[in-house]
């Protein structure tokens, strides 16, 4: 299906979408924005869940089947969210997400999240996912919320942020992503803009940060900033399911990334279970950039080096882990 690559999935979340893990309508509203998401981005080949099947809580054995067994996926990041003032386990649980990784030890990594409001109830639960539960990386969420209204905060905030990237370097960890863009809920679409990812970056150069989404509807501006960081890099998750629905939308995206940053600061991201990954692996091993795209944007095609690189190596690189040497069980006939 991708013939040699490797595939490296930098966004796999075990969502509990069962409405009573709602706290209100600001957390019911998100649910319904991602499921509508589903809805809309699921191309007209595959089949569009019902409310019922999609609204409820997702075990760990269902999201190993639909990357491991039903799509083209080597290795995934288990991936939390810490939601915790919109659902009661923070949508993604961090627990789930660890034990996901404990039971697949070869093909799951687990990053930690947590809420830098906290002050040191976050810097110490950091402690507890890095030493007890081997978390590999953060993911952060700059919009929280406050009796369902949004409460952002900022990655250059020295107060806030700077804190928890200190306490991932003391910990030996040098990977954090953050969301940005895509606005779910009641949050306010400036929240979501990436002004903030400069400072963090300067500050800390030891630190590879994620932006995740590419920071839609900001592309142009995420592209300003990851060809002046060296450690900012950018994943394509849900972008890369326009890919089917909205082709054009999604080439003229990857063609201003390959333009600005080129294909190894690229990472794929698959958002299972809102879609199922194999379709959307399927449509980018075949995609091409249309011809007049690539001359208009003056970023050369989408070649299977850049493919490879996007689907896994990139990501793999930052891991540290060898896909060459990849343990059998990964290992797949193309």
């Amino acid at each position: 299906m991708q013939g040699d690559a490797f595939v490296f999935d930098c966004v796999c979340h075990i969502f509990n979408f069962d409405r009573r893990n709602a706290l209100g309508k600001a957390g019911e509203m998100f649910i319904n924005h991602l499921y509508a998401f589903h809805q809309v981005l699921t191309p007209p080949s595959e089949k569009v869940l019902s409310p019922e099947e999609f609204l409820r809580e997702w075990s760990i054995d269902e999201i190993a089947r639909m990357v491991f067994e039903e799509s083209g996926t080597d290795m995934i990041v288990a991936q939390p969210l810490p939601l915790t003032d919109l659902f009661h386990d923070g949508l993604s649980q961090w627990e789930k997400c660890a034990e996901m990784a404990r039971r697949y030890p070869d093909r799951a990594v687990f990053w930690g999240s947590v809420n830098p409001l906290e002050g040191k109830k976050a810097l110490d639960l950091m402690e507890v996912q890095v030493k007890e539960y081997g978390a590999r990386g953060f993911k952060l969420y700059n919009v929280r919320y406050d009796y369902g209204q949004p409460f952002p905060w900022r990655m250059d905030d020295p107060r806030v942020a700077f804190p928890i990237f200190e306490k991932a370097l003391e910990l030996g960890v040098n990977l954090i992503g953050v969301h940005k863009g895509v606005p779910l809920g009641p949050q306010h679409i400036e929240h979501t803009q990436a002004w903030d990812m400069d400072g963090a970056a300067e500050h800390f150069p030891e630190i590879n940060f994620v932006i995740f989404h590419v920071g839609l509807p900001f592309i142009d501006e995420i592209c300003w900033q990851l060809v002046r960081f060296p450690n900012l890099y950018a994943s394509i998750a849900a972008t890369l399911n326009f890919i089917i629905r909205s082709p054009r939308v999604f080439a003229e995206t990857m063609a201003k990334l390959l333009f600005w940053c080129g294909e190894d600061k690229i990472l794929y991201g698959g958002e299972t279970p809102i879609w199922h990954p194999r379709w959307a692996l399927e449509a980018f091993w075949e995609f091409e950039l249309p011809e007049d795209i690539v001359q208009g944007y003056g970023c050369g095609q989408l070649t299977p080096q850049a493919k490879r690189k996007i689907l896994g190596e990139n990501l793999a690189r930052l891991h540290g882990i060898s896909f060459a040497d990849r343990p059998q069980t990964v290992a797949r006939e193309g």
